[in-house]
């Protein structure tokens, strides 16, 4: 493939996506045929590569600017390359491929618009970026936030995310940290000599066990939080009483809350255990926004289109990187995503169809 066709149906071009492969730290290709695409079949638009990065932006002077923006990259394919439409049982037809849902049906969406809203209500700054599903240090709107941070500006943030066509609004905060308990290492045929570390993670998994996550209502989104392990660690050898282990604890919290407050929380839930404490990872979550007047308009446009509406996002994504520069940002785009990573990722074709006339309508102004 030398080239892509942002004017076709948003629904050939998801495909055409898909089938170009793009696992994280492999987006060379399709950022390639990304730029020459919006530099060619796109007018208006300041265009700029940043390693795998392509940025667009409009510059009008329209009072608003809304950012859209999509990662480019995918987990690693699971014999899902190229992609095929299934009719399924009630009709429906269906787009299957890696990234169908996470997120190149997104990415058609914008593209499409980008080439095909010859005059619309808002400047607009389109960010394609890769290395959104491994660790954050790769993470490529991340670079664009510390080295380019004025393509982040705006009045609105869109990610393409998978959202089933309804707003997703902000997204809750993630903390890890790790519990680590100490005992003293014995030959478990004189257990009675040692002190066995895994049994004190006993009380920590009994804390977890009874815990009652909070709902926050914010702006009419109702977020809940969780409190869960994700990994247990401890033994040494089939004989042995082990002397250390550890447990890590992931808690989702409720945008309303900061990451400081989020660590004291967890710090308050396991008070009074014999434990060491240490936070491992954290990221903040991002408050809804949906009062200001530019995510007034998309809601308007849902709604006007009889679609879904607007819910929380529970997930942490990359709408937190615009929130904490105070920019609204919402989730919003075509697929489940529970689909999202896996071997059987499908994607409505529906959906495609339905997202692009709603951001039609927001961008154009015909609400």
């Amino acid at each position: 493939m030398t080239t892509i066709d942002l004017r076709a149906d948003p629904v050939a071009l998801t495909a055409a996506l898909v089938d170009i492969e793009s696992v994280s730290r492999d987006e060379e290709r399709i950022a390639t045929l990304v730029e020459r695409a919006l530099r060619e079949q796109t007018v208006g638009f300041e265009i700029l590569r940043h390693g795998n990065v392509v940025l667009a932006r409009t510059h009008h002077g329209l009072p608003t600017r809304v950012i859209m923006a999509g990662h480019l990259d995918t987990v690693p394919i699971a014999d899902n390359v190229p992609s095929r439409f299934v009719v399924d049982d009630a009709g429906l037809k269906m787009l299957y491929g890696c990234g169908s849902v996470d997120m190149k049906s997104g990415d058609a969406v914008f593209l499409h618009l980008a080439a095909t809203v010859a005059e619309p209500v808002h400047d607009l700054t389109l960010i394609f970026y890769d290395c959104e599903e491994i660790a954050s240090e790769f993470n490529g709107l991340g670079h664009i936030e510390r080295e380019l941070p004025e393509w982040l500006a705006g009045d609105l943030a869109i990610l393409g995310e998978p959202s089933g066509g309804w707003i997703e609004a902000g997204c809750q905060g993630t903390l890890r940290v790790r519990l680590s308990t100490a005992g003293l290492r014995a030959h478990s045929a004189r257990a009675w000599l040692g002190d066995n570390a895994i049994h004190r993670l006993a009380p920590i998994l009994q804390r977890l066990a009874e815990y009652k996550a909070r709902e926050v209502d914010i702006d009419g989104c109702v977020y809940r939080e969780g409190l869960s392990a994700v990994r247990v660690s401890g033994g040494v050898a089939g004989n042995v009483v082990p002397d250390a282990a550890e447990v890590d604890v992931n808690f989702r919290f409720a945008p309303d809350r900061t990451v400081d407050q989020a660590v004291d929380h967890v710090r308050a839930v396991f008070d009074g255990l014999d434990l060491t404490f240490e936070v491992t990872d954290s990221a903040p979550g991002a408050l809804p926004g949906l009062t200001a007047p530019a995510a007034k308009d998309l809601i308007a446009s849902v709604h006007s289109h009889g679609a879904g509406g607007v819910r929380a996002k529970y997930g942490w994504t990359d709408v937190s990187r615009f929130a904490a520069r105070g920019i609204p940002a919402v989730n919003f785009g075509p697929g489940d995503p529970n689909l999202a990573h896996k071997r059987d990722e499908h994607v409505p074709t529906a959906q495609i169809t339905a997202v692009t006339a709603m951001l039609r309508s927001y961008l154009t102004g015909a609400v």
